[in-house]
């Protein structure tokens, strides 16, 4: 039962008892008291079938999970908030809620059911972990820290504040990397020895701070390339050993140093019979975002990304092609539904998308850029390790 309900306990009402000589009106009188105790039960949990919600940083990502959200019965949007007070307000009118432009007010003067975190966690990481000890849910657009080790540090304080703390991973309800994930769990490919993921930014364009490895974290690798890391993390085994090499587009070398990655190639080895690899750029102004997987196995090559998934054979015929038309916002209306249910009925739904699963994803991350700087192979594991975490067991995917 949620918590303050009254429940009828079957005892009689004092009306009732001095009534009890007239035994008609003694039942009537029960029967009022009962539906009075049900109405009062349908109320309470007509209250506890919606989350208040507030919206922490304001930006394009945001305002798609906003605008989803607002249409979504399970979320009350009832504050905005971002250090630009004019577009907080904009906003805030838009969809009839309050408007902050002080991060610290929006937690210390509300008790909210969830959060949704778009700022970057150089400006909020502060107020997030407010807002947990607040018991306050947190869904946080990708990535979910600035680091490993800030990302361990949230999933620690969320087991210890007993919240949710979630990421928001849209690619897991894409159809196109859905199909890839359901035809690799049934066994339609066997003896895979090769993975490629490409991910290309395309005309995107970065805020200042995003080129500042303190503030932002890392570059195209962790800000732009998250998604796609999720897919390969969802789908197979934590890599034994991770090797990187990063650039970036300043021209001074020395510059080169203070300034975040436009290009990462990451070699991935998954065993001694199976290898992988990352590409990952960005560059502003030039074609759209494209994000693709291929998976080579025995007689079978399989290719997801841009909406299409598609099954060829070894000599690179098609023999199965599937087109999706979806929009993002079809993906973050499954995101947020999910992160909502979790909440509000645990029992019976998962959320999907938890911080302890993405501390996989960073973890192979962290290796990435440890590589990077040593120049030398480096193991996710042995990053897990270091926060008694265990590597996931192979096909990790099929135990959601």
């Amino acid at each position: 039962p949620c918590a303050g309900t009254f429940h009828y306990t079957g005892q009689e009402p004092a009306a009732a008892g001095r009534l009890k000589s007239q035994r008609g009106n003694y039942q009537r009188s029960v029967f009022a008291f009962k539906k009075i105790i049900n109405s009062q039960r349908g109320c309470e949990e007509q209250t506890m079938n919606y989350l208040r919600t507030a919206v922490l940083g304001i930006n394009d990502a945001s305002c798609v999970l906003l605008e989803t959200a607002s249409k979504i019965p399970y979320f009350q949007i009832q504050a905005v908030a971002d250090k630009d007070t004019k577009l907080a307000e904009k906003i805030a009118a838009q969809y009839h809620c309050t408007a902050y432009d002080d991060y610290r007010q929006l937690i210390i003067q509300n008790q909210f059911d969830c959060l949704l975190v778009a700022a970057g966690m150089h400006s909020c990481d502060e107020y997030v972990r407010m807002a947990m000890k607040k018991k306050c849910n947190i869904l946080k657009l990708s990535p979910p820290a600035r680091n490993f080790e800030e990302a361990a540090e949230f999933v620690l304080l969320a087991e210890n504040e007993k919240v949710k703390f979630a990421v928001a991973n849209p690619g897991r309800f894409s159809a196109c990397f859905t199909a890839l994930n359901q035809f690799i769990q049934q066994g339609g490919i066997e003896q895979i020895f090769l993975i490629t993921a490409v991910y290309a930014a395309g005309n995107h364009n970065f805020a200042p701070w995003e080129t500042d490895p303190r503030l932002s974290g890392g570059g195209v690798l962790l800000r732009n390339s998250y998604q796609l890391i999720d897919q390969l993390m969802c789908n197979f085994e934590i890599p034994q050993h991770v090797y990187c090499l990063t650039t970036n587009q300043a021209m001074d070398k020395k510059q080169r140093l203070y300034l975040t990655e436009d290009i990462a190639v990451v070699t991935l080895k998954f065993s001694d019979t199976c290898f992988g690899s990352l590409l990952a750029s960005r560059q502003a102004g030039i074609g759209t975002e494209k994000q693709i997987i291929k998976v080579y196995g025995k007689d079978k090559i399989l290719t997801a990304g841009d909406k299409q998934f598609s099954v060829c054979n070894g000599m690179g015929l098609i023999s199965e092609q599937y087109s999706y038309d979806e929009n993002p916002s079809d993906s973050t209306k499954k995101v947020l539904e999910n992160f909502a249910l979790g909440i509000l009925m645990p029992d019976k739904n998962r959320i999907c998308s938890s911080a302890g699963e993405n501390l996989r994803n960073m973890a192979l991350i962290e290796s990435a850029y440890l590589s990077a700087r040593t120049g030398m192979p480096e193991e996710p594991a042995r990053i897990l390790r270091m926060a008694q975490v265990e590597p996931t067991i192979l096909w990790p995917a099929a135990s959601r």
